[in-house]
């Protein structure tokens, strides 16, 4: 699979081809639904907590007697029915990641990179580089290509300048390739990939 390869001032700058095992893939909804679960339940810090009744201060003493007062019978201050009570069922701090098999996270990635080249969504950039960090100059050159929401993925290092450039424009995601992800790929409407993403996807998947 063929595609075209462009600068970021627009100009065409060759062709380079596509791997089918990786960019060629019928891609399974099923999958990603499972990759996009799996990446955005991992993130929860999973600290949040409420006291029990057995953890609220209180006296432990019988409010007022058991009978003769008409109200109803109570034993203690620390129920969820009185004010400053313990919550009945509250939330506890707990791990929210869920398993998911390595080749599962693999393959999902895989039909991620695909669905956005079958939906025409795919760029490739020769190189990501700028002489100053100017995030005019970028967000101009961004609108010659069609950019306005975009995950934008280099190397292995994103380049200093482009990266200061990029970090203030709306909707544009700019990471290494180590840190390309099923989530924010589907996230964004376009994706992005230098020359040195390619290879680099290459070697990960060979």
């Amino acid at each position: 699979m063929k595609t075209d390869v462009t600068t970021l001032e627009a100009k065409k700058a060759g062709t380079v081809d596509l791997p089918e095992h990786i960019f060629g893939l019928e891609p399974r909804k099923d999958i990603l639904h499972r990759m996009v679960v799996w990446q955005l339940a991992k993130r929860r810090a999973g600290t949040h907590k409420a006291k029990t009744r057995a953890e609220v201060a209180y006296s432990g003493s019988k409010l007022f007697r058991q009978k003769g007062t008409g109200r109803a019978r109570h034993g203690s201050r620390r129920v969820g029915v009185f004010r400053g009570g313990g919550k009945a069922f509250g939330p506890v701090s707990r791990d929210h990641a869920i398993e998911l098999p390595k080749k599962v996270r693999a393959l999902a990635l895989k039909h991620a990179l695909s669905s956005k080249a079958k939906a025409g969504e795919l760029i490739v950039v020769d190189a990501l580089s700028l002489k100053a960090p100017k995030t005019k100059e970028l967000a101009t050159a961004f609108s010659k290509l069609g950019l306005d929401n975009a995950l934008v993925v280099d190397g292995a290092e994103v380049e200093t300048n482009f990266r200061l450039a990029a970090r203030n424009i709306d909707r544009v995601d700019v990471l290494p390739v180590q840190g390309i992800n099923v989530y924010d790929i589907l996230r964004r409407g376009k994706l992005v990939l230098t020359k040195a993403a390619l290879e680099a996807l290459e070697e990960r998947f060979k």
